[in-house]
């Protein structure tokens, strides 16, 4: 007997990977139904072999269904989650609007899966934001070694982490710097993002950090360990798909190289890829389609005591959303709801 799955939000980038991903891990789905917005009734998406139509997600019915995940974004969430968790359905959200609720857990399975047993409290459990769910899973295991004091940050965030909208505006601009008097003028992002870098993800707040940078330290702190200091710069580069992170770790106590690389060959979720030569090391194009978390560069930082520098490269529609998601859905489902 498998279970019942929702997935809301089905005809995004984010939802038709999870699809992908259920299908390509084989969970084991009894029966399944995908929902969208009114305004994308009807629309087809693909699960394995299978051809769905999308059904409204206003007024659904989640009695009796198992597990719900959502990709809606935050506004929609607010609406229909708690629906689905009252009618007995955990939902699994992908959106920040519970993830720093103390009565929501905030998962990344190869850190915290004891975390997703806390479900009961709200029938909710959180994804992580993209660019924090690669970083900790790269974390954990040298922090179970030498106790991390201090993270400092820099992201090269893809496009697709802006959705469809994001995706379009790099492809456009692109192909209008080449055409003239068909550029394309910034709409989605805050500056032309096709050949350039841009240093704001999400709005600023009081401090001068943006909330993208906001949600790497909060959610770190949240998952991993509450007493990491971590600073972060977060930044939009013209990629389509693929994070990268440039990781400056300073721990308690002595690390070296040698023993870092070793431990993160071993860590779950984790692809060590690191040769100290021309095109030894991962980069984004490299990392699309695969569910793991690449590492390069792993080097000691002379400059600090105890210090660690390593570049980190995953893909933000499977690692940072789909793919966490759906290890949630089996974590839950072989710790908790025990079907299947």
């Amino acid at each position: 007997m498998g279970y019942k799955v929702v997935i809301a939000g089905a005809t995004g980038n984010v939802g038709r990977e999870m699809l992908n991903i259920l299908a390509e891990r084989q969970f084991p789905v009894d029966e399944i139904t995908v929902l969208a917005s009114r305004r994308s009734l009807g629309t087809e998406v693909s699960f394995g072999d299978k051809t769905l139509k999308t059904k409204d997600i206003e007024g659904f019915d989640f009695t009796g269904w198992d597990i719900a995940l959502f990709a809606i974004g935050s506004e929609a969430t607010k609406q229909y989650a708690p629906i689905a968790a009252r009618q007995g359905c955990v939902v699994i959200d992908n959106s920040s609007l519970y993830r720093y609720d103390p009565d929501v857990p905030l998962v990344v399975p190869e850190v915290n899966p004891e975390a997703v047993e806390q479900y009961k409290k709200k029938m909710i459990i959180a994804n992580p934001n993209c660019s924090t769910a690669q970083m900790v899973v790269a974390l954990k295991p040298l922090h179970d070694r030498a106790r991390i004091k201090r993270v400092v940050v820099s992201t090269y965030q893809s496009v697709s982490g802006a959705g469809k909208e994001g995706i379009d505006e790099l492809w456009d601009q692109t192909k209008g710097m080449y055409v003239p008097g068909q550029e394309v003028a910034a709409k989605k992002f805050t500056k032309q993002i096709a050949f350039n870098v841009i240093p704001h993800i999400d709005v600023f707040l009081e401090d001068g950090s943006t909330k993208e940078e906001w949600k790497m330290v909060a959610e770190t702190k949240k998952i991993l360990d509450k007493s990491i200091k971590v600073t972060a710069t977060c930044v939009r580069v013209p990629v389509f798909v693929g994070h990268s992170e440039a990781l400056n770790i300073e721990f308690e106590d002595h690390l070296d190289e040698a023993e870092a690389r070793d431990i993160l060959r071993e860590a779950p979720g984790v692809m060590v890829i690191d040769k100290r030569e021309a095109g030894g090391y991962v980069t984004p194009v490299e990392c699309v389609g695969d569910y793991a978390t690449f590492i390069s560069r792993i080097r000691q930082d002379s400059t600090i005591d105890n210090g660690i520098n390593l570049w980190c490269v995953s893909d933000n529609l499977r690692k940072g959303a789909a793919l966490n998601a759906v290890q949630i859905a089996e974590t839950l489902g072989n710790r908790c709801l025990k079907k299947g």
